[in-house]
């Protein structure tokens, strides 16, 4: 295979600090990186294009990989199991269970190579995990051809998977000496949250992140219930009992932020904590709208994330922001919040530097990797085309995206991903829902 390749695009959405699109252009790859972009007739007459391996067209739009900033990834394999229940009755009468029972290397292996699947056909090229079985995501990921930021869960209690914090916590340090110069993984340190960890637990995770400059991933304040256990069990607002044990350092993404009061929200910027909101879980569990306007507002760093598939139920991040953005914008009673502007940057680049990333990824620079993706403009419910923007964030599907590439590679081809055989995946998910469900 040539290691060159050029990409041509009607419009190339860059997301560089310009928010520069450009018609009519192309993209050079070589080694993995953008080496050159620009409109095709300069691209054109510095390289032969007969010397690269060519994809895309000109009725095709080119913008980064989408970014995925909190997934359960292999619980896609309990999609369906318990819907329509609240969140704590969901966890302790049907996910708890099920996990004490089924949760295994090869569990997760074969639900994140499948959840890998599902991602990538949706223009996922980055996702931000947090589960058990790190290496088993890793390697799932690997296998995929996906980049993934990987977080060894850690809790109080001891699961399948652990012992307790302390195990949990050694089993973390040791995946990311092993995965720290990888050209996909980047290993994390993921605590669960404020109520299935203690304050040593958490201050043991923020050192162990801080010491070996890894990101931090946990859930915050999803639910009203969390947020009144916290003011019973410490006097004060999850946010703000972060805040005074000293965990807010380093790169942090937290996950749901639904009940953050005007005061959080003001400790959230101060603090350079990221954002991933996951509307269609939180909808669907009734857990609440997070007040993300506000936060964008105050300058917050705001992304998306689905959650895992069985809390969602899929994964698609362009069905996710499309639905944020209205449901902004039916509670303020303000249309003019979250624009097509700024929910491409919670897709793209904003997730990026949440995740610490942003040298690499969230933009088509010269310089980034080449994580990119193809959607095919010539079908009726994308045309005509005013605004490419509004037409991605308000009109396009995830089935649009024809071609996907990370690192330079073309992951996925015209639908088909290019590595592995994606029955057997699908076989495989059959056979798990066979035993689970017997």
């Amino acid at each position: 295979m040539p290691s060159r390749r050029i990409i041509y695009g009607k419009y190339l959405i860059t997301m560089n600090s310009n928010d520069e699109i450009i018609e009519n252009g192309a993209i050079i790859i070589e080694k993995g990186r953008i080496v050159d972009i620009g409109e095709i007739d300069s691209i054109r007459s510095k390289y032969d294009e007969r010397t690269f391996e060519r994809h895309g067209d000109f009725q095709s739009v080119l913008m980064p990989g989408l970014i995925n900033t909190h997934t359960h990834a292999a619980m896609v394999l309990f999609r369906g199991i318990a819907d329509d229940i609240p969140l704590k009755r969901w966890l302790t009468e049907h996910i708890w269970p099920r996990e004490s029972e089924f949760l295994s290397e090869e569990f997760v292996f074969d639900g994140t190579s499948l959840a890998c699947l599902e991602m990538l056909k949706n223009g996922i090229t980055t996702f931000n995990d947090m589960y058990f079985y790190a290496e088993s995501i890793a390697q799932a990921a690997k296998k995929m051809g996906i980049r993934a930021v990987v977080g060894q869960g850690i809790l109080d209690f001891p699961t399948s998977a652990g012992n307790g914090p302390d195990d949990y916590l050694r089993k973390a340090e040791t995946f990311i000496e092993k995965y720290k110069e990888d050209d996909l993984i980047c290993p994390a340190v993921a605590p669960h949250a404020i109520y299935t960890c203690s304050k040593e637990t958490l201050l043991k995770s923020k050192k162990l992140a801080l010491e070996k400059n890894s990101p931090i991933h946990i859930h915050l304040s999803e639910t009203i219930d969390e947020v009144e256990e916290c003011l019973k069990m410490h006097g004060k607002r999850p946010l703000k009992y972060l805040k005074e044990i000293g965990f807010l350092e380093g790169i942090i993404t937290a996950a749901h932020c639904v009940w953050l009061n005007d005061e959080e929200i003001e400790i959230m910027a101060e603090n350079r904590v990221g954002v991933s909101h996951c509307i269609e879980s939180n909808l669907k569990l009734s857990s609440g709208i997070a007040p993300i306007a506000k936060m964008i507002k105050k300058g917050v760093k705001v992304s998306m994330g689905t959650d895992g598939a069985a809390s969602n139920n899929n994964l698609d991040l362009l069905e996710e922001i499309s639905i944020a953005a209205k449901v902004q914008k039916g509670i303020t009673s303000d249309p003019t919040v979250l624009d097509v502007k700024k929910c491409m940057k919670m897709l793209t680049i904003w997730a990026a530097e949440t995740l610490g990333l942003q040298r690499q990824i969230g933009s088509l620079e010269v310089g980034k990797k080449a994580d990119i993706i193809r959607m095919n403009l010539n079908k009726a419910h994308l045309q005509p085309v005013y605004d490419i923007r509004s037409i991605i964030i308000y009109s396009a599907k995830s089935s649009d995206i024809e071609d996907v590439f990370v690192n330079g590679e073309p992951v996925i081809l015209n639908g088909k991903h290019q590595l592995v055989d994606e029955q057997q995946l699908i076989n495989k998910a059959i056979e798990w829902s066979n035993r689970i469900k017997t």
